[in-house]
């Protein structure tokens, strides 16, 4: 094997534990130290292929994006538009939320309660990937709204934050709770949200 093959496997191995790290204890919680730990190399290897923790976090960040991305809303681009790719996407997101195999809860959400009174490059950071994932879900509400599935009066970000909203209260009770209920509560909970803003004129479900 080539060195250059040795170091992109090395970093790929830095990332997946980086993101394990932050989804069990935190994206605050990450260092290099940890992470050199958990791969049994010295803190000075991972150092030198990410170059700093603010670095290291950078990059648990945008993996825990790519996956979360191609888990919840890549799926939904061989839908229709509207509300068909919209319910795709809300219930691969209870998907990912609910499963016990997932290493990862939502940085986000646990980062927005372990950062949300802590100003710094991190919140930010934080902040911009949650504003980034709002705009994609907006604008699949804003296309439901303008092929008639969803009623012209509609409000997006009222609609996105009710969305949110039943995500953090299923983080919250199906992994603080434990309770495997939750789940069909989110799911009846979505499908008594979106009838109120289905159009009167759309049949699908």
């Amino acid at each position: 094997m080539s060195q250059t093959s040795k170091s992109e496997l090395t970093y790929a191995a830095i990332v997946n534990a980086s993101l394990a790290i932050a989804a069990a204890e935190g994206i605050g919680k990450l260092s290099l130290g940890e992470v050199a730990k958990q791969l049994d190399i010295s803190k000075s290897g991972v150092f030198s292929r990410v170059g700093s923790l603010e670095a290291l976090q950078e990059a648990a960040l945008e993996e825990f994006d790519r996956r979360f991305s191609a888990e919840v809303f890549l799926p939904s681009m061989a839908l229709p538009r509207g509300l068909p790719r919209l319910s795709s996407q809300v219930k691969a997101w209870i998907g990912r939320a609910s499963d016990p195999r997932e290493v990862a809860g939502c940085l986000y959400i646990a980062g927005a309660f372990e950062y949300d009174d802590i100003d710094g490059p991190l919140r930010d950071r934080l902040q911009r990937g949650v504003i980034r994932w709002r705009a994609t879900m907006r604008r699949t509400i804003i296309q439901a709204i303008e092929v008639g599935h969803l009623r012209p009066d509609s409000d997006p970000e009222q609609l996105i934050f009710e969305i949110y909203s039943l995500i953090v209260g299923l983080t919250h009770d199906i992994r603080f709770m434990r309770d495997n209920g939750a789940v069909q509560r989110v799911h009846n909970a979505y499908s008594r949200l979106i009838s109120t803003y289905r159009s009167f004129n759309y049949q699908g479900a």
